[in-house]
C-alpha cells in the first residue's frame, strides 16, 4: 500500500496524529504536492497541532494564493489560537472565492 493511501486511511479513521506522522516525510520529499500538504495541515489541525497546521497552510497559500480551502482552514486554525483579527481575513477570502459554500 502506498504511504499516501495509508495516511488517508489513518485520517479517515480519525487517527490524525498517525496520519501526520506518515504525511510529514511525504511532504518533505515532495513539497510542491499541494494535496498532500493540505491533508497534512488538516491532520495537524484535527490533532490540535495548530502551529504546525498554520505553517503548512501558509506554505500551501505561498504556492497557490487562490486555494480557497486553505484559506478556510487557516482561518479556523487562527480562530482556535484565539487570533480572530487574523482569522477573519482568511475566512472572508474563502467565502468570497467559493460563494460562501466552503465549510469543513
Amino acid at each position: 500500500m502506498q504511504e499516501y493511501e495509508r495516511a488517508v486511511l489513518f485520517y479517515e479513521a480519525r487517527d490524525y496524529a498517525g496520519a501526520a506522522r506518515i504525511l510529514r516525510p511525504l511532504v518533505d520529499a515532495e513539497p510542491r504536492k499541494l494535496g498532500t500538504r493540505l491533508l497534512l495541515a488538516r491532520a495537524y489541525y484535527h490533532s490540535a497541532q495548530l502551529g504546525r497546521a498554520e505553517a503548512e497552510l501558509r506554505a500551501v497559500l505561498e504556492q497557490d494564493p487562490a486555494e480557497a480551502y486553505a484559506h478556510l482552514v487557516l482561518g479556523r486554525t487562527l480562530e482556535r489560537q484565539n487570533r480572530p483579527v487574523e482569522a477573519i481575513r482568511h475566512l472572508r477570502l474563502a467565502e468570497a472565492m467559493t460563494g460562501g459554500g466552503a465549510r469543513e
